[in-house]
């Protein structure tokens, strides 16, 4: 029992220090624009590529593995990752840039799904929902304390961060090698048993609905989120030292119920009530943040957003484990390209929509999370 704690633990891990290497990096990239005399259009694509990269590779790392072991494809991914910081922070050219965010993306799309896999081979039913809350919460955890860890790591060099992240991602990728065990293929009872292609996958009504559930919901949180912190300045009023402390004090206190509650959650009303209760709570609170303006309201509404979203991705993640049956890297692949498309458009649609009007991005946000949720409503939890 120890031991599959400590392999479960060293796997969220590897996921915590990818995204608390993402979030180190965001204090310098700022200053890295005007190092390197870099356009917005630049700074933008940067983002785009890494989207891009973690799109099209998902499904592909969650197929291979399903066929050559997590261990492999996680240590592989770790690795990678370690190479595309390095790099990111030795280079002096918009290329090796670009090089660098397309070597991150695609070792994104080896890890979370193989990760997330991973947990899902060493947990039974009964024990997912708690193991899934704390994949969620490593990555919330990572881009919450990166950010304020790589102000502090910059003051020794605006290059330092990317250093930082690539040895810690060298160091996650040895421990894996060493400790990692690969986890017993196995189908609990009660478990569906997914054959078939990634196509096979996709036409299955099992994953159909949630799939295209996936895709609204990270449109609309992303049209929300991308957008916040020019909206809590221009619309608001914040100055940036207040809006840093609402993101950072929302999203803490978000974490921690995630981690404290989002098991029993579960247990009461399952992952498609949650589901259904998150995207018509984002939804409303969004609506709410649009129209009152107020400071305190802002902030109360982004606390209760911030949760809504975090507990939304953990429950449609433990659903999809559990149906998974033998293809849990290929479901979760998909799952992650699914969540990057709606990353990737929600993004370019609210930058587009906030040009039009600068409050356009949450009447659209609000508008997709309210139509998703009267959407799950016909979401059948399958009897097996």
């Amino acid at each position: 029992m120890e031991n599959k704690k400590s392999m479960l633990y060293l796997a969220i891990m590897n996921l915590f220090l990818v995204f608390l290497g993402a979030g180190l990096v965001i204090p310098v990239m700022p200053v890295l624009k005007d190092q390197m005399h870099l356009s917005g259009a630049t700074m933008g694509t940067l983002v785009s590529v890494f989207a891009a990269a973690q799109l099209i590779v998902s499904p592909i790392g969650g197929h291979l593995s399903d066929k050559v072991g997590r261990k492999l494809i996680i240590v592989v991914g770790m690795f990678i990752f370690s190479i595309s910081e390095i790099v990111f922070g030795l280079g002096q050219t918009v290329e090796l840039l670009y090089l660098a965010r397309g070597l991150g993306g695609i070792a994104a799309a080896l890890i979370m799904p193989s990760v997330t896999a991973y947990v899902a081979d060493v947990t039974t039913f009964e024990e997912r929902p708690k193991a899934m809350g704390l994949v969620s919460a490593a990555i919330s955890g990572g881009f919450i304390i990166g950010p304020g860890l790589g102000g502090f790591i910059a003051h020794f060099g605006i290059r330092m961060p990317f250093f930082t992240a690539g040895i810690l991602g060298l160091g996650g990728a040895i421990l894996s090698l060493m400790i990692l065990k690969e986890p017993e293929k196995k189908i609990v009872h009660g478990q569906v048993n997914t054959k078939g292609s990634i196509l096979e996958i996709l036409k299955n009504p099992l994953f159909t609905f949630p799939f295209i559930v996936i895709i609204m919901s990270s449109f609309g949180l992303q049209a929300f989120e991308s957008i916040y912190s020019i909206m809590a300045t221009i619309n608001f009023g914040f100055t940036p030292m207040e809006m840093a402390i609402v993101i950072t004090i929302s999203g803490s206190l978000a974490l921690v119920c995630q981690i404290v509650f989002f098991d029993s959650i579960i247990k009461r009303i399952g992952e498609v009530g949650l589901i259904r209760l998150g995207f018509f709570t984002s939804a409303l609170f969004i609506a709410i943040l649009s129209v009152n303006h107020g400071k305190i309201i802002v902030s109360i509404c982004t606390f209760i957003i911030f949760l809504a979203f975090d507990l939304l991705r953990p429950a449609i993640t433990t659903y999809l484990s559990r149906y998974a049956g033998d293809r849990q890297g290929t479901v979760n692949g998909l799952n992650s390209t699914f969540t990057s498309f709606g990353n990737i458009v929600g993004p370019m649609m609210s930058g587009f929509l906030f040009d039009i009007n600068h409050f356009y991005p949450y009447y659209v946000s609000a508008a997709v999370m309210f139509a998703t949720a009267l959407l799950s409503l016909f979401w059948k939890k399958p009897q097996t």
